[in-house]
């Protein structure tokens, strides 16, 4: 599983009891081992993968941010891949044509594994953050950053 920070998602603040609650549930998971409480009073202690991947949920949650929450092996549908990538089902369907993103099809619907489609977003990501770097080291060396236009700014 992993906690997806959701940012083209239209955000619901959270009322400030909550935040409150959810940063105190945080320091507490900071401190050491968590322990699930059944009803009756009996505790488990929690794995770490587990014990970790709650803290960084609660850490994503604190600073307001929303969640999705997919086990890597799911499929998802082409709307639901659209927009976890923040792009139009479309988009996605010519992606998956060029076979960009792997994908396999359950009758005439195509299907697309989390674990895919998150490599895909990583790889996309790492691209546009070299060409990014790339774009600013070559107008650094032409010394754009330093040039002034005609009005002063």
């Amino acid at each position: 599983m992993a906690v997806e920070p959701q940012d083209s998602v239209e955000q619901v603040p959270l009322r400030v009891e909550d935040q409150e609650e959810i940063i105190r549930l945080y320091g507490t998971l900071q401190k050491g081992k968590a322990q699930l409480v059944s009803p009756e009073g009996k505790s488990r202690r929690l794995p770490d993968s587990l014990y970790h991947f709650l803290v960084e949920l609660v850490s994503v949650l604190s600073e307001a941010k929303c969640v999705t929450i997919v086990q890597s092996q799911a499929k998802l549908t082409t709307v639901e891949a659209a927009s976890l990538l923040g792009v139009s089902r479309q988009f996605l369907v010519n992606l998956l044509e060029n076979n960009e993103i792997p994908f396999h099809k359950v009758g005439t619907h195509r299907r697309i594994y989390a674990s895919d489609l998150f490599e895909y977003r990583t790889k996309r990501d790492l691209n546009r953050r070299a060409g990014i770097r790339s774009l600013a080291a070559a107008e650094a060396a032409d010394g754009l950053y330093d040039r002034k236009t005609e009005d002063g700014d």
